[in-house]
């Protein structure tokens, strides 16, 4: 399995084909995830891309960390495994 990053700060209008466009630049994106309010079904304004190589994954991170998308800044990291609720 690829790299899983964590995006933040993504624009609430941002569908999951534009999310998957913008990481495709620096590689081949397995999957990307916007999550959603379960109540109103409304994006959160964060969500998941995983990237199929890992080194794709470090490339989008350079290249998509604090760069501008539908006039809001990204926050691209390495998502972190999720805790045990």
């Amino acid at each position: 399995m690829g790299k899983r990053l964590y995006v933040g700060g993504l624009p609430y209008s941002t569908t999951t084909d534009e999310l998957k466009e913008a990481f495709s630049k620096a590689g081949a994106v397995e999957s990307a995830d916007i999550i959603t309010d379960k109540m109103t079904g409304r994006s959160r304004g964060f969500g998941f891309v995983t990237m199929v190589e890992d080194a794709d994954g470090s490339k989008a991170v350079e290249m998509l960390d604090g760069s501008d998308l539908g006039g809001r800044h990204l926050t691209v990291n390495e998502a972190r495994p999720r805790e045990n609720q």
